[in-house]
């Protein structure tokens, strides 16, 4: 029974990897009992709708109610550890947390970590206020643009074999910041041009704020998922068990309907 069990998590995982589907009539195991297991979460601090800090001072976002999820599924202890982005790797791999779940793009790094089921689809955008001259991306040349250090939109830019490197050599600059609230701070001060971000954490950026949009030519696409240490397969197979067993009940639904900008991207519904 473990042996098949192993093997429909396998397959599932290969599936989520290729393209987001239904997970609602799949069967997962009874969850096992880690009553005294802490859970350590690792994210970005500043990342919505996916994690940050609410008004009330306590951790939020999709990202961390569907962990408080998963570790009320099995009785772990929830223990939150935002970190650094860029030193995220470090973080995961000294032990100071279990995983990397902020957001975080399967695409392109398969090979670095062992990867969860995909739970949600994104997009990388660009955005502009309203009535800028910027209506298309070849406008982009000359412009000063922002994007959040060590994020799926930055390694895009980057990138001149597969992404938008030459796209980014046309700009007056790629104006790099720690993290997209500050650029999107900037854009609405006129300090830079336009940002390159994912399309869900826009949406919650200008859920409050009107007068900005993004063009319609998109830079690429991509698939979020859980990041565990190379080593940690057995945790990762756990949660994914998990995550099925809370799609099948509703609650991954029920979460993802109080974020509204990212709800029509997931994929496990």
């Amino acid at each position: 029974m473990k042996k098949a069990l192993a093997l429909l998590l396998a397959a599932l995982m290969v599936i989520a990897l290729c393209a987001c589907g239904s997970a609602k009539n799949e069967e997962v195991p009874a969850p096992a009992d880690d009553g005294a297991f802490v859970f350590k979460h690792g994210f970005d601090l500043d990342y919505p709708p996916y994690t940050y800090l609410g008004d009330d001072g306590k951790y939020t976002g999709f990202d961390v109610e569907l962990c408080k999820a998963v570790c009320d599924y099995y009785g772990w202890t929830y223990e939150p550890v935002p970190v650094n982005w860029e030193a995220k790797d470090a973080e995961l791999n000294s032990g100071s947390c279990d995983c990397i779940w902020s957001g975080f793009t399967i695409n392109g790094r398969e090979d670095d970590y062992v990867w969860s089921l995909a739970y949600s689809d994104n997009t990388q955008m660009i955005m502009v206020a309203d009535g800028s001259d910027i209506k298309t991306l070849a406008d982009l040349a000359g412009k000063v643009v922002g994007v959040q250090t060590a994020t799926s939109a930055y390694d895009l830019l980057q990138d001149h074999e597969e992404g938008q490197g030459e796209l980014a050599d046309s700009f007056a600059d790629l104006k790099v910041f720690e993290t997209y609230t500050i650029a999107f701070n900037d854009l609405q001060a006129g300090a830079i041009d336009a940002i390159a971000i994912d399309v869900t954490t826009g949406n919650y950026l200008m859920s409050n704020v009107s007068g900005y949009h993004f063009l319609d030519e998109a830079l690429g696409s991509e698939q979020y998922g859980i990041g565990f240490r190379l080593t940690d397969q057995e945790l990762c197979d756990k949660v994914n068990a998990a995550l099925l067993a809370l799609v099948g009940d509703g609650t991954y639904d029920a979460i993802g309907q109080k974020y509204p900008e990212i709800y029509d991207f997931l994929c496990l519904k």
